[in-house]
């Protein structure tokens, strides 16, 4: 199997085999708009539940296990406090975590002493955190100025050491990627932690790595290339898609693995919303969205981009007319007589002004392309005051063309020594 891969890998960076990514882009762009939207639903519809590191509250944990999810649920709400967030907890020792608001001194003391009463547990085995209102939105400035400064460093990098329009093309792939792993977090319900928050720059960076080694060979493969007329800037995009796509999936799978496996054992023996959990699921999701959008969005903006540019356009017009048959070709087919049929397979008729503009190009290109008049010679069938140029007499029709003598002497006195005849 894994010679199989290769050998196809080998095809797709030759360009025997190619996948048309560049060229469908608005099936990409339809399909990443439905998830954008959905993501953006589930954001605004169900919101994001936020630990108390960032919004601030008490955090009750303690080792049960015997006690059920109501019995919890009922003594808390006989402590006096609403809309808390009771989970159970999993580990070397099972237990609950009920997450509350903030509370005062005494509303804390009320509740533990509630929760030792209804569900037998000891006071002193009841852990309480406490986490200020202030400190949760300190913690969700510095991550939101962290997650900024990100995006502004690496704008101002890719614009550096590629171009600005490859840099808009990688913070597109980027925002599509934080939009994505937003949208899963509220369709899942997981809270967002600073865990998250770590997580959500390890994917941005794992995406844009991808994105770069991506436009690395897109850059090598568009170097010189409005000096010809045999592909255009999106077919060299998509053939670096091509020969970069079994990198790119071989990557992502051996980074996948760790993560999935992370992500199933701290689901399974830890409980739902612990950090573990937390940082594998954003890990996960935001690297298959990363790999994704470095093959199905970053290349296709990009070329996107480049095609507008005057030249790229010159270019695609060039690259078309070689691919019809060449300018002589449309020539010949608008010359023909109106009536005529044309053949099957030729060229389309073009119109007499842009047929006029052609014939003037062939025109400066063979005066520019002539050789210097020193480097011609005459050959004896055309040299003035010879047979072939007499012809008959008061006719402007030449006589019957006469082959010269294949001598010694007679090359040497029609062609200058160090002269090649040319033929």
């Amino acid at each position: 199997m894994m010679s199989a891969l290769g050998q196809i890998g080998g095809r797709l960076y030759r360009g025997e085999v190619s996948i048309n990514f560049v060229g469908r882009q608005r099936l990409w762009y339809a399909i990443s708009g439905l998830i954008l939207v959905v993501s953006i639903v589930a954001v605004i519809v169900r919101g994001l539940s936020f630990s108390v590191d960032f919004k601030g509250g008490a955090v009750f944990t303690f080792p049960s296990s015997s006690a059920s999810l109501s019995q919890v649920q009922n003594a808390v709400d006989a402590g006096g406090v609403t809309g808390a967030i009771v989970q159970q907890t999993r580990g070397q020792q099972n237990g609950w975590q009920i997450q509350t608001k903030s509370l005062t001194g005494p509303q804390t003391v009320t509740l533990e002493k509630t929760l030792s009463s209804k569900l037998g547990v000891n006071t002193n085995d009841i852990s309480v955190t406490t986490v200020g209102p202030s400190w949760g939105s300190q913690i969700s400035g510095k991550a939101l100025e962290a997650l900024i400064a990100f995006l502004i460093v690496i704008v101002l990098y890719l614009s550096i050491a590629f171009e600005w329009k490859m840099a808009i093309s990688a913070f597109i792939a980027l925002l599509h990627d934080l939009v994505i792993a937003t949208g899963v977090y509220a369709l899942a319900g997981f809270q967002v932690s600073p865990a998250t928050v770590i997580g959500l720059l390890t994917i941005l960076g794992y995406s844009l790595y991808d994105t770069v080694v991506v436009f690395d060979k897109v850059r090598e493969n568009t170097a010189g290339l409005l000096g010809g007329a045999r592909t255009t800037y999106s077919q060299a995009a998509n053939l670096a898609l091509n020969q970069t796509l079994v990198r790119s999936i071989n990557t992502s799978l051996i980074a996948l693995l760790p993560v999935s496996a992370i992500l199933v054992v701290s689901t399974a023996l830890l409980g739902a919303n612990n950090e573990l959990e937390e940082l594998a699921l954003v890990l996960f999701v935001g690297m298959l969205s990363g790999t994704y959008s470095s093959i199905f969005i970053a290349t296709p903006v990009l070329a996107d981009l480049k095609e507008r540019e005057p030249q790229y356009q010159a270019l695609a017009k060039r690259v078309a007319v070689r691919a019809s048959g060449g300018r002589s070709a449309k020539r010949a087919m608008a010359k023909a007589p109106s009536g005529s049929r044309p053949r099957p397979g030729a060229p389309a008729e073009i119109p007499p002004a842009q047929l006029a503009e052609e014939e003037q190009d062939d025109v400066d290109f063979a005066d520019d392309a002539a050789p210097p008049a020193d480097e011609l010679t005459t050959t004896a069938s055309l040299a003035p005051g010879t047979a072939a140029s007499r012809g008959t007499p008061g006719t402007g029709r030449p006589g019957p063309r006469q082959q010269p003598r294949r001598s010694g002497g007679s090359s040497a006195r029609h062609r200058p020594a160090g002269k090649k005849k040319r033929r």
